[in-house]
């Protein structure tokens, strides 16, 4: 068996557990998420079971949807509520002057990753250095922040509902915006609403699955093309899927195809979708060679 099982993770579980559990309920050897979710978060974690793992780097890549709350006045040394207080003010700038400061990160900005990360640097993961203590210099790397619709909630808090690039951490942006205004501030909730270029629609809980049959947990897996929806397609005629399945590339003057160099493009025979192709340019003109078989 192989697909895409959304989850929609709860609080107070890592990413790492609900793969493990999904891997239990579906009896499959090899299952992988598409980007964590810190344990306090909350919502769409798309779990890659069986070859569909292979398509892991693909969806990491992907924009993804967040609702999160900022709570001003405060900051932590997780840049979330979760951690340890570093610093706590009652001054909190205006409704006017928060909003501005929310703006002034949309676009392409830098970003410092937390130490309270899953990054990895020198074989260990960042988190695991900090919880013994340790900080280690990060370097800033670039995000883009596409959108941020915010609201005010309370005085001190509000929603930021945030569409953005891969690599970027919405606790990390909390802390900047209220390091902008003066006053601190750190993440209290997040809820991721879109990964993968999947919603929480169809999502189901861990509890949820747990209670259902075996028929019906497996009725919920997506098929692995579904990943790349915004790919086209090829159909290859029987000689052609064979070389194909050997790995072998197949050039586009042979099937009639007209497609671009560099392009991804889903590939199928009679018995359907078997593998993600890239188009490259080789002495006889441009083909297109399997690149993950599924």
């Amino acid at each position: 068996m192989q697909g895409v099982i959304i989850i929609d993770k709860s609080e107070g579980i890592s990413s790492f557990s609900a793969v493990a559990k999904v891997r239990r309920l579906f009896g499959v050897e090899k299952a992988g998420h598409t980007g964590t979710l810190d344990p306090m978060a909350t919502g769409v974690l798309p779990v890659l079971i069986g070859r569909a793992v292979k398509a892991s780097e693909f969806m990491l890549t992907s924009e993804k949807h967040y609702l999160a709350t900022l709570r001003l006045g405060i900051t932590t040394d997780t840049e979330d509520t979760s951690g340890k207080i570093l610093t706590q003010t009652d001054i909190i700038p205006s409704e006017e002057e928060v909003l501005s400061a929310i703006s002034s990160f949309v676009g392409d900005i830098m970003q410092t990753p937390p130490m309270y990360s899953a990054l990895k640097v020198g074989g260990k993961k960042l988190y695991e250095l900090a919880r013994e203590g340790k900080e280690i210099k990060r370097e800033a790397r670039k995000v883009t922040v596409k959108s941020i619709l915010a609201k005010k909630i309370t005085e001190r808090d509000y929603s930021l509902e945030v569409l953005c690039s891969k690599g970027t951490y919405i606790r990390t942006l909390c802390q900047d915006i209220g390091s902008s205004l003066g006053c601190g501030g750190a993440m209290s909730s997040l809820r991721r609403l879109e990964a993968g270029g999947f919603t929480l629609d169809g999502a189901h809980t861990l509890d949820e699955l747990s209670a259902m049959s075996e028929e019906e947990r497996r009725s919920l897996v997506i098929p692995t093309e579904r990943i790349f929806d915004n790919k086209r397609s090829v159909m290859l005629p029987d000689f052609f899927s064979r070389l194909a399945h050997s790995g072998l590339e197949i050039y586009l003057q042979k099937i009639g195809a007209s497609l671009e160099v560099g392009e991804l493009v889903k590939m199928y025979d009679k018995d359907g979708f078997f593998a993600l192709g890239e188009v490259r340019m080789f002495d006889d003109g441009p083909a297109v060679k399997p690149i993950r078989q599924f």
